[in-house]
């Protein structure tokens, strides 16, 4: 029988130390976990927090360089989504450890969070910050419970083609208070899943449009001139916003960022519903206004 011997401490597999973040969601977890000291490179695409943005930069967001990374000396690669698969397969093939996260929802999020913490050495940090994060959103769920019905939304993430929400936009749309008028298309995992038309958008006649164009300054100015769309509510009624990339379309904890301008805005918009209570019905021209509180889906999908 064969006898292992017993393990030596003093030869344990070490936690990572040095790591390579292949986007800007796994730096925001790190950072948020209080460890981007063993952050040693980071996405060209990186904004928060600002220490962050003077690590070394490896590359975009489909295209990396691969010595770069090497000559950090990273002991783990952190990758995301289905546009880095080929990197991460050139990563693995070249000896590599690579942890290649997907989070498309919220829950998903949470995971990451904990899945990260862990392999860091950061788990008590990761549930304090998951417990933080759960009680923000709950907050900001309670806080639409007040609202007198849920305002219809459009969420843009691209403007040229139309491209609506993704899920995890989608859910937090619907914790500030939102109904979003393409809620349908968001457990599409892929941007083409999501691609909507100009007409569609008008008909669906959304009452607040958030907008947030990846890598490029939203103009509200444009929005509103789309053929047909100053008819819409939210155009009519000046209720575009824009929410900076940065905040809602990185799945981390910096999304809470996002919600709650999201939940601002809609906020805004209910007290603005408060004040004309008594006056004329809807007369829009549109669809008909949303639902009460019971239409609204403010939970978060399992």
């Amino acid at each position: 029988m064969l006898m292992m011997p017993p393990p030596d401490p003093a030869r344990s597999p070490r936690l990572p130390c040095r790591i390579v973040c292949l986007t800007a969601e796994s730096v925001d977890i790190l950072y948020a976990l209080k460890a981007g000291d063993l952050v040693v490179g980071v996405s060209g695409y990186t904004v928060t927090p600002e220490e962050a943005r003077r690590k070394p930069k490896v590359g975009a967001y489909t295209s990396v360089d691969f010595e770069k990374i090497f000559a950090l000396n990273p002991d783990l690669v952190i990758a995301y989504s289905d546009l880095q698969a080929d990197i991460t397969a050139t990563l693995a093939r070249r000896g590599a450890t690579v942890l290649h996260l997907n989070q498309r929802s919220l829950r998903d999020i949470i995971a990451a969070i904990a899945m990260i913490g862990a392999i860091v050495g950061r788990g008590a940090a990761a549930d304090a910050l998951i417990a933080r994060l759960d009680g923000e959103w709950a907050g900001i769920a309670a806080a639409a419970a007040r609202l007198p019905r849920c305002p219809r939304v459009f969420f843009e993430e691209w403007d040229d083609p139309l491209i609506s929400g993704i899920r995890w936009v989608s859910e937090a749309m619907a914790l500030a208070g939102g109904d979003d008028v393409f809620g349908e298309l968001s457990d599409h995992k892929v941007a083409s899943g999501r691609i909507v038309s100009a007409d569609e958008v008008a008909r669906r006649d959304p009452e607040i449009v958030f907008a947030s164009w990846c890598g490029k300054k939203v103009r509200p100015e444009r929005i509103a001139a789309r053929a047909g769309w100053d008819r819409m509510t939210a155009v009519r009624e000046g209720r575009i916003h824009e929410i900076k990339s940065a905040h809602i379309l990185q799945p981390g904890p910096v999304i809470l960022r996002g919600m709650r301008q999201m939940a601002d805005a809609i906020a805004a918009w209910g007290a603005a519903q408060e004040r004309s209570i008594g006056s004329a019905p809807n007369s829009s021209g549109g669809l008909p206004a949303s639902g009460d509180r019971a239409g609204c889906r403010h939970a978060i999908e399992g």
